[in-house]
């Protein structure tokens, strides 16, 4: 891979007339002639598309998240069959399917910090093998407590992969096409559950022994794929500055951006951002906890928005909604396996259509637009869905199943629009490098836990206020998140990572509108 060696070809001295425009003169043997002295490997040198590179990139990390999508999709039905062959209760069904979100924040923490040590890509590896071992013990279970064993493994392999890969694909990522490229990991999730519910309806006509045990397997030949995007994906630049590997970092640059004057710039700017000279890693894991522990007021703030998006994301229930929306719609009067598990492709169909919409969206209308539209409309479905679900209890049917259906697809394609993709931009974006990682698997770590809480007492919960004031309960919390976003979201469209923490510095700068990049660079260099 071409960032692995090139650290060892370069001189130092590196960041000299970085504001100096740089014509880059090819010479036969395929090096520049650079004023840095820094003389890039001919094999980079090509006219290559320098913005399909980074879209490559983020698609093949990406991969690693469409497992993760699977899992979630495929239980919500696997789970169906799971209880008839393998005899479990509900309370055992609400521990199985909620557990992976409880577990899997544990992941997150170790994530976070592997990361730092390891690199983000092999962290992101081994994030995928944890994961596949768990789905290889689930596939050949034959108990519950079989079944409980790789199902912690699962969650232990998604908070370690699914934490980390969209820091690193924020720290490739071009200011301009972040937003868009950060928000695949979500594309890739959707996609990934679409596939599960799609194998649900597939393999449902099987013997009950058998089809659950395929539903679950099939999620392993991903692999595959992944284990080849590993191999084809450099280190995260930002990462590599941290580790003194500045010449591999310079290399990454060049091959995300093409222009050495924009390389050279960038550069310096990640450098004074990281402390290089200082070395902070050295202060070791506790520095970094202790301050995230006690923070300065801009970290403060930088923690309140970004553990409070990703709990907001969870609280209003969408985990819920994908897990048991065969229950749910089994309250709405949907009758038959099969017409349940068709439903559920219309839920997953409606995600996976309005993330790829959000992607588009991110870059040109901004974070917090798209965060208005996606909690507002989801506090509307949600509210929606407790009425009709509060007809069909009263006897009241006519149109009430067709609004509950229609409500649920809202919710998600609200959801998918906006909260879902952006809680991960935003985590990714906010935070400074030094702490990125560690305060990013903390909101991981965050979103995972009130996702466990939600997944775990969502049945218990309906059958005492019913599936209609749990509903209710939802818009509520759906409510709230749309009066955190004004109150506390910045919006950071067109703002480099390290522009972004400058914003926090100063909240008064952005709680009256948008703030001039011009000026947040000026703020940045002094």
């Amino acid at each position: 891979m071409g960032s692995v060696g090139a650290g060892e070809n370069g001189s130092a001295g590196s960041v000299r007339n970085k504001n100096r425009a740089v014509e880059s003169e090819v010479n036969d043997d395929g090096f520049n002639d650079s004023p840095t002295g820094y003389q890039y490997p001919s094999e980079i040198r090509g006219k290559s598309n320098r913005r399909f590179y980074v879209f490559a990139c983020a698609v093949l990390a990406s991969l690693n998240t469409v497992l993760l999508g699977y899992d979630v999709g495929v239980m919500s039905g696997a789970i169906i069959f799971i209880q008839e062959d393998l005899k479990i209760t509900e309370v055992q069904t609400e521990v199985l399917v909620g557990c992976l979100s409880v577990v899997s924040l544990f992941g997150s923490l170790v994530g976070g910090r592997t990361s730092d040590i390891i690199g983000r890509k092999w962290t992101m590896a081994s994030g995928s093998i944890v994961f596949q071992v768990g789905v290889t013990v689930m596939t050949f279970a034959d108990s519950f407590q079989a079944l409980m064993i790789g199902r912690l493994l699962t969650g232990v392999g998604m908070g370690i992969g699914a934490v980390i890969t969209s820091v690193y694909i924020a720290e490739i990522s071009p200011s301009i096409s972040r937003g868009s490229l950060t928000s695949f990991p979500e594309i890739f999730v959707n996609i990934g559950i679409l596939l599960g519910y799609v194998s649900n309806y597939a393999f449902s006509g099987l013997s009950v022994h058998i089809n659950w045990r395929v539903m679950l397997g099939i999620g392993i030949l991903p692999s595959a794929f992944i284990g080849f995007a590993l191999f084809v994906i450099p280190e995260s630049p930002r990462w590599l500055v941290m580790q003194n590997r500045v010449n591999e970092a310079r290399v990454v640059l060049f091959r995300t951006s093409g222009d050495e004057s924009k390389v050279e710039e960038r550069l310096a700017v990640i450098q004074l951002a990281a402390g290089a000279s200082n070395n902070p890693q050295k202060q070791g894991e506790k520095a970094v906890w202790r301050e995230l522990l006690s923070p300065s007021p801009s970290l403060r703030w930088m923690l309140i928005t970004g553990v409070g998006l990703q709990c907001f994301q969870q609280l209003t229930g969408t985990d819920a909604l994908v897990y048991y929306s065969p229950e749910i719609f089994k309250d709405a009067g949907i009758k038959g396996n099969s017409n349940l598990l068709a439903a559920t492709v219309a839920v997953g169909i409606a995600k996976t259509i309005f993330v790829l919409v959000a992607t588009f969206l991110l870059d040109k209308l901004g974070r917090k637009p798209l965060l208005y539209i996606s909690t507002i409309g989801m506090t509307i479905c949600l509210f929606s869905v407790g009425v009709s679900l509060s007809l069909l209890k009263g006897g009241v049917a006519g149109a009430a199943p067709g609004l509950a259906v229609l409500s649920v697809c809202g919710t998600l394609a609200f959801f998918s629009i906006g909260i879902a993709p952006i809680c991960w931009v935003l985590t990714s974006e906010i935070f400074p490098l030094r702490y990125r990682a560690q305060a990013v698997a903390l909101g991981a770590a965050a979103n995972r836990m009130c996702s466990g809480l939600v997944s775990m007492s969502f049945l218990s919960v309906s059958h005492t206020i019913t599936v209609a004031g749990t509903f209710f309960v939802f818009a509520v919390m759906s409510a709230l998140s749309v009066a955190f976003v004004h109150l506390v979201v910045p919006e950071t469209k067109g703002k480099s990572l390290e522009q972004i923490e400058s914003l926090f510095q100063d909240r008064c700068s952005w709680k009256g509108g948008y703030v001039e990049i011009e000026d947040v660079e000026e703020h940045v260099h002094h």
